[in-house]
């Protein structure tokens, strides 16, 4: 029953991360890098907070830190003409002093006997089971940001951003301005990243300077794991499959993790190995599709 509980509540926490990774990859078609600079800043920020007796405010700097970091990775691709993907990783790679300075040059720090969100909501009903609690705290929150990104992505502004990762040139030629557009994805994208490191530190009760490192192929995991279950209907369905990708690759990760012999280092590799797996559904289908076309026209 823990596993079961325990799984369910990172699969939630972690659709943060995968709404934000749907909005930079699929939304707005740029391979963003920064989310593994921008996941730490928000854990260490939010750790932070959480010591000094804030922890809700701690969320909230999260989502803000998130949004600068993202902020600024736009800055270097509009202003700098850097490609998206040498911009990601200037930032993510400025990010790691700029996190160790925020943890005040500590590799981690423990939150272990300080108060988090998650202590305060148990406080409130103590006749409920804590790991219960965390996973009410998880849904709760990651419904939050799901409706939140679903009703952004309906605006004059959420529309222009889909506009100009589905056709950018089209949208230049409207007078739209494209890099302002770019500018707010990024920024949105990376604070429900940040959010989503944010809300870890205080669940797990340590923040660590690496906690980023390979963060961005468990939300592309999360991501195409969805798009295979749900498909790519439209941008409601693609975050909505983005949280529900996120679950089943918790449970993937907990049966391989429960069932197999394989140690906890092995767990980058099953990650790319899921990856690489869901990107060739694709393919696979049309191979199939195409040899029983082949096989109906002999």
């Amino acid at each position: 029953m823990t596993i079961i509980l325990g799984t369910a509540q990172l699969g939630f926490i972690y659709g943060l991360l995968a709404l934000g990774i749907y909005i930079s990859f699929r939304v707005l078609n740029i391979p963003d890098l920064t989310a593994e600079g921008s996941f730490t800043f928000g854990l260490a920020v939010s750790s932070v907070l959480a010591t000094a007796g804030h922890p809700w405010i701690g969320l909230l700097a999260a989502v803000a830190a998130g949004c600068l970091a993202g902020i600024v990775t736009g800055l270097f691709q509009i202003k700098c003409h850097i490609h998206p993907v040498l911009a990601g990783i200037l930032t993510m790679s400025g990010l790691y002093s700029v996190n160790m300075f925020v943890m005040g040059e500590r590799a981690n720090i423990t939150l272990i006997g300080i108060d988090t969100v998650f202590t305060d909501v148990a406080s409130l009903i103590p006749s409920v089971d804590k790991n219960i609690v965390k996973l009410i705290i998880a849904i709760v929150l990651t419904l939050i940001g799901t409706v939140l990104a679903v009703m952004f992505f309906r605006t004059h502004l959420g529309l222009c951003i889909r506009a100009a990762g589905d056709n950018e040139t089209m949208v230049r030629s409207s007078s739209i301005n494209v890099d302002y557009v770019k500018v707010i994805a990024l920024a949105v994208s990376n604070a429900f990243i940040a959010l989503c490191g944010g809300v870890i530190a205080q669940y797990q009760n340590f923040a660590d300077i690496n906690s980023g490192v390979g963060i961005l192929v468990v939300g592309l995991a999360s991501v195409i794991i969805g798009e295979v279950i749900l498909g790519k209907k439209s941008v409601t369905i693609g975050l909505v499959s983005a949280v529900t990708g996120s679950i089943i690759y918790r449970i993937i990760i907990a049966l391989a993790t429960t069932y197999t012999p394989l140690s906890a280092y092995m767990l980058k590799l099953v990650s790319a190995l899921i990856v690489a797996i869901a990107l060739s559904v694709p393919a696979i289908k049309q191979t199939i599709l195409l040899q029983k076309t082949k096989k109906g026209g002999v």
